[in-house]
């Protein structure tokens, strides 16, 4: 069965769409600025994964990881990066 994941704050889903966008760029994918969530199709193209728009429900749980591992696990490491940083300046 498969769930919605909603945002804890709604209002920063745009915000994340661009970071997502930015680290995206930074790995080396083509982003459309107006719509970083596309870089998904990118990435599935380059998996080998058959995304399409719209619903994808014949998609394996693996295949559906292949998507979206890199694209959240960068968004993670940046993340954690830009944290790591901010701790440095504390100090």
């Amino acid at each position: 069965m498969s769930r919605r994941r909603k945002s804890l704050v709604p209002e920063a889903r745009s915000a994340l769409d661009v970071f997502k966008g930015k680290v995206m760029a930074e790995k080396g994918y083509t982003v459309d600025p107006n719509k970083p969530n596309n870089v998904k199709y990118e990435v599935a193209k380059e998996q080998g994964v058959p995304l399409k728009e719209g619903y994808n429900g014949q998609l394996t749980s693996e295949q559906a990881g292949k998507v979206g591992g890199p694209i959240g696990g960068n968004m993670v490491k940046e993340m954690i990066r830009m944290a790591q940083e901010q701790l440095s300046k504390k100090k």
